[in-house]
């Protein structure tokens, strides 16, 4: 595990995606300073209206807005890229000629590819704090429905926010892993998986389909909001992890059962 995970951090898409997440609050901070704080319109106010009120709002909208998409896609190119890029440079079969049974090397290479995962998620809005509270100094999380948190409180809400994007990026990380295993193709594997991720936003849009809308990941994906309320309610986060994890088990467990038979010859 220590060996792969220096052979990721050194590539250079990895040191790529860590600068693009890391300028993204600085991206946004320069379009408010452009535009002017948001607007009220029609008197209702989200969370983007909020985005200038304190650092903890700043960081909770950098999550909001990257969430659906920007997330996305370091989960599916760490998970995605790992093993098909060994059979682009055809250099799996010689590892696989190491005394290490296969499921130990592909346990491996998933740990690693979620750790690097893990880490893009925190990455973002640890930046985001330190952007906003220079920005827009340190106060409470002002709540777009009425209320506030105290700062602290927020920032255990905040945790709990990413850890629950992480377990809904789940299935896309578990899709791309997948497809890794599939294919000698890493941008096969890694748009296979932001492709699929984006039909299901797609479905999930289609009001026509009612409750079947509930057994799609991406019907759940915003449901951290209401961990950032006075009352926190966690109905919607539990049924989004259980969704999430659930696709993901079946989906880890075809990677394995797929590479545990499969005839390595790149």
């Amino acid at each position: 595990m220590w060996v792969e995970a220096q052979r990721q951090a050194r590539r250079r898409r990895t040191l790529v995606i860590g600068a693009i997440l890391a300028a993204l609050p600085l991206v946004l901070v320069a379009a408010f300073a452009l535009g002017g704080d948001p607007g009220r319109e029609g008197g209702r106010v989200t969370l983007m209206d909020t985005a200038t009120a304190s650092a903890v709002n700043y960081a909770a909208t950098c999550l909001f807005v990257s969430a659906g998409f920007v997330l996305v896609v370091p989960v599916a190119l760490f998970c995605g890229d790992t093993v098909a890029s060994e059979a682009s440079w055809s250099s799996l079969r010689y590892l696989l000629a190491s005394p290490v049974p296969r499921a130990r090397l592909l346990a491996s290479k998933l740990a690693v590819a979620l750790a690097f995962s893990a880490a893009a998620m925190v990455l973002l809005p640890v930046v985001a704090l330190a952007v906003g509270a220079a920005a827009y100094g340190w106060g409470d999380l002002e709540i777009p429905t009425g209320g506030s948190l105290p700062a602290g409180t927020a920032l255990v809400r905040l945790a709990i926010v990413v850890a629950y994007v992480f377990v809904g990026q789940l299935v896309t990380a578990a899709l791309a892993f997948w497809l890794s295993t599939v294919t000698d193709a890493p941008l096969g594997a890694v748009g296979g998986a932001v492709g699929l991720t984006i039909v299901g936003n797609v479905l999930d849009a289609v009001t026509a389909l009612g409750s079947w809308r509930d057994f799609l990941p991406a019907h759940w994906q915003y449901a951290w909001a209401d961990a950032l309320q006075p009352q926190p309610e966690w109905t919607g986060m539990v049924k989004g992890s259980a969704v999430s994890v659930a696709y993901a088990l079946v989906l880890f467990a075809l990677a394995f059962r797929h590479f545990r038979s499969k005839d390595v010859v790149s």
